[in-house]
């Protein structure tokens, strides 16, 4: 849930710092100081860590991270480019919650159980996020088709963050996944856009907090709680960033919310809460 506070705020910065970057740029360079701000976090703990995690194998590690990272690259570079498209924020973030359906059905597939609970709150969510970010007609354009794609690829990488987690150091895997997607943005940055160090300087504060607190610490976070949680209830509490992104646009940019947008909160936190509850086994 902490993750999903931190990235719902970081809608914010990423709506400020569109306002001196291009996408690209702004991905390419927070996803780069994630990873730097991870490396004295490694050394902090380096001791302890190997101490507890003897068993870690290096090529999970590099195959984990690198993996983790490209599908994480390309996904923030969809999303990008289906909001230049035309698409608006709030559908945008409709589609992109969807990641929500897509895990468990991705989840069948790979033999992992999902529970008739789980999919009642995962629908609880959708219908949530629906009242939420859909507030004029849902037209189907191609922008939106992106969107999708960027949905899925979301999916992706929560199932391939549970299948690495337990097996790897998470920070380090999280430095590794960051360098990788900055490299991944970074390719069309130079070929698309022509990033100047003075636009970069000028949008320091929103890309420091997306590069610090949205991939240095959120997206560690991640890593290190799916360890201990199935992909599902994972998918639908990191769908709260959506929910954190309206009451940060209301607390900070002043947004005004409709009686229907908490009428989304509150079927989301519906489903969210669902989820958590525990099952009484019959003896």
């Amino acid at each position: 849930m902490l993750t999903a506070f931190i990235w719902g705020v970081a809608f914010v910065a990423q709506s400020v710092g569109m306002d001196y970057v291009g996408p690209f740029t702004f991905n390419a360079v927070r996803s780069f100081i994630g990873s730097i701000v991870l490396i004295p976090v490694i050394f902090l703990f380096k001791n302890r860590e190997e101490e507890k995690k003897k068993e870690f194998k290096r090529k999970d590690l590099i195959i984990g991270g690198i993996l983790c990272g490209v599908v994480l690259g390309i996904s923030s570079a969809l999303q990008q480019i289906g909001i230049s498209m035309g698409t608006s924020s709030g559908k945008a973030g409709f589609i992109t919650a969807l990641y929500m359906v897509i895990v468990p059905f991705f989840g069948i597939f790979l033999k992992k159980k999902v529970t008739l609970k789980a999919w009642i709150a995962v629908a609880l969510g959708v219908f949530g996020m629906y009242l939420l970010c859909i507030t004029e007609g849902f037209n189907i354009e191609a922008g939106d088709f992106v969107i999708f794609l960027c949905s899925i690829c979301f999916a992706v990488h929560i199932l391939a963050v549970d299948t690495f987690s337990p097996k790897v150091d998470g920070v380090k895997m999280s430095c590794i996944q960051f360098f990788v997607s900055g490299v991944v943005n970074a390719v069309p940055m130079l070929i698309f856009e022509n990033p100047e160090i003075s636009a970069i300087i000028s949008a320091w504060q929103p890309i420091l907090y997306a590069g610090v607190m949205s991939c240095g610490v959120a997206y560690t976070l991640q890593i290190v709680a799916q360890k201990n949680t199935t992909p599902v209830v994972a998918s639908l509490i990191m769908s709260l960033e959506s929910v954190f992104a309206v009451l940060a646009g209301w607390l900070i940019l002043g947004d005004v919310m409709s009686a229907r947008e908490i009428m989304g909160c509150v079927f989301v936190f519906a489903g969210i809460i669902l989820s958590q509850l525990p099952v009484k086994k019959l003896q």
